[in-house]
């Protein structure tokens, strides 16, 4: 192989671990969201039952 495939699969392997990440993160941040949404309405309820 010359250079320019190294280069060239060097950048798809570059991508593919960015697209992998950016995965995981997005995966995060909606379990998260998850979680806020249902602590705020078990707030909700404590405070609407006192």
């Amino acid at each position: 192989m010359d250079s320019y495939e190294w280069i060239m699969y060097a950048g798809i392997a570059v991508w593919c671990v960015l697209g992998l990440y950016l995965a995981v993160l997005a995966r995060r941040q909606a379990r998260l969201s998850e979680r806020a949404t249902r602590l705020n309405a078990i707030e909700e309820n404590r405070e609407s039952g006192e």
